[in-house]
Parts: structure tokens; sequence; C-alpha cells
């Protein structure tokens, strides 16, 4: 029986919901893609990066509460994040790059 995303410690109802959304359903899909590719896909999905959202998820996965994370390993933490951040590519689907393209405001190669 899989146990819901909201028994790892520091993820709650919204978390889990955020999940749901972009097909991890349970506890241990979670742990067996780990942080980084999950949050990928939220933030494929168009959820907002947010630092702090990102290392709950990690500490969680740990079994540590979120705000254990300090120092050197929050710097490392932190160039992850960057590169997630770095690497996402626009939902050609989400609302905002609809917008996007009725206004006009694209990146000429990208919309050839």
């Amino acid at each position: 029986m899989s146990e819901p995303v909201s028994t790892i410690r520091n993820l709650g109802p919204a978390m889990e919901a955020a999940f749901a959304k972009v097909g991890i359903n349970s506890a241990q899909e979670l742990r067996a893609l780990g942080t980084d590719a999950a949050y990928a896909r939220l933030l494929q999905a168009g959820h907002r990066p947010h630092f702090i959202a990102y290392y709950v998820i990690e500490m969680g996965l740990q079994g540590r509460p979120w705000n254990d994370c300090k120092g050197a390993e929050k710097d490392v933490l932190r160039a992850r994040f960057d590169a997630l951040k770095a690497a996402r590519k626009p939902n050609p689907n989400s609302e905002l790059e609809r917008i996007l393209d009725r206004i006009g405001v694209r990146n000429r190669q990208r919309a050839l």
C-alpha cells in the first residue's frame, strides 16, 4: 500500500496536492525520484521557483526538520536549485505562455 506524500516530514497537504498535479502520488514515488527530479516536474508544470520549498523537500526526504539546512550544505543545495531553475523550459501550454503568444512577447527564434 502506498503512503501519501504528506507522510514525509515537512510536507503537508499543499505540497501533496502540488505533487499530485505532476503525477507524483505517493511518498514512495517522491523518494524514488529524489528532490531534483521531483522539483523539476513542479517547475515544468509552472510552479514558481522557491528555494525554501526546494530544500524543505530535500530535508524531508532525509527525515530532517526543514530548518536543519544550514551553512555549506545550504550553499550546495542553492547551487542545485539555481541549476534547476536555469534548465527549466517554458511550458507552452501554460496560461502565461498563451498570453505571451497572444500579445507577441516571444523570442522570435523560439516562436519560429
